[in-house]
């Protein structure tokens, strides 16, 4: 093994075996392995011009069919993405009764898939689709069907990948792109997740930030938190006495309150926590690690 990589997870087993109410944290980093490309470079600037914003895709009906003619192509790749091992580590952390709540910034339902059950979809969900007008939700995989019906000249399209599960199509001209009304209203169909300008729902900011207070101890996986929406669960978390660990490559926007930042990829730092010498119930990870590397 690297031994900067069993340096950092032994440092990782530590801090997260001395916690009984741990809050996880997690962002575009945990996805990457799973074919999901993230938003910004390790100095936490974007990649890519950032995401569509709510005011735009709710008042500018060109702008929302370019949005939902790139989300058509790339969601065939995007809905059929899997969990991979960070989400499997994080599962397991959670089945050892070592996670009281895992709160990710993924819209990607990937730990659901994975096996975690406490979790909190911050900006929901891209499965789901909901009306602007009356609320009606609906599954986008039933809305995927039907628009590639009514855009077959765009269901054979094939592009990049993009993180926002839509895809880099070189066209300008999404004018005859066909967009489908409310099924129950004839209202404006948009993505039950949170827009660039729209708010988290206060009832998810409140259910985190009561259970940052009552941790005793915070891990952040694959986010470099310049999200303020992410972000401000680590500065509550340090404001309470809780420490913070992060598991991000390159910088994050919580360097001063960090207790504890390991610069791996997610997989590779959390892999120890697939081990089979980690049992059910297992107290410390960190001593569970230093014997498996002493047989």
């Amino acid at each position: 093994m690297d031994t900067s990589l069993f340096a950092a997870q032994a440092e990782l087993a530590d801090f997260i075996g001395r916690s009984r109410r741990l809050v996880v944290l997690t962002g575009a980093g945990c996805s990457t392995d799973s074919g999901i490309p993230d938003y910004r470079d390790g100095h936490g600037q974007w990649k890519r011009r950032p995401p569509i914003d709510l005011l735009t895709f709710a008042g500018d009906t060109a702008a929302r069919a370019r949005y939902w003619a790139r989300s058509m192509v790339g969601w065939r790749y995007f809905g059929k993405a899997g969990p991979n091992p960070a989400h499997h580590a994080l599962a397991a952390l959670e089945a050892r009764g070592g996670m009281r709540l895992l709160v990710t910034q993924n819209v990607d339902g990937l730990h659901q898939a994975a096996g975690n059950r406490a979790v909190v979809d911050l900006h929901g969900r891209l499965d789901t689709v909901r009306c602007l007008d009356c609320g009606h939700k609906l599954a986008r995989a039933d809305l995927q069907a039907e628009m590639e019906r009514l855009n077959p000249q765009w269901a054979v399209l094939d592009a990049a990948h993009a993180p926002d599960g839509d895809a880099d199509l070189e066209s300008d001209d999404f004018s005859g792109f066909r967009m489908l009304p409310c099924p129950s209203c004839g209202g404006v169909l948009k993505p039950d997740v949170v827009f660039f300008g729209e708010q988290v729902p206060a009832e998810r900011i409140a259910a985190v930030l009561q259970a940052v207070r009552e941790a005793d101890a915070m891990l952040v996986v694959g986010s470099s938190l310049m999200v303020h929406s992410g972000y401000r669960y680590v500065r509550t978390a340090a404001e309470a006495g809780v420490p913070v660990a992060a598991v991000n490559l390159g910088r994050t926007r919580a360097e001063d309150l960090l207790a504890l930042k390991i610069e791996q990829p997610c997989a590779a730092a959390l892999a120890f926590l697939l081990s089979p010498y980690l049992s059910p119930g297992a107290a410390n990870p960190a001593a569970k690690l230093e014997r498996r590397c002493s047989t």
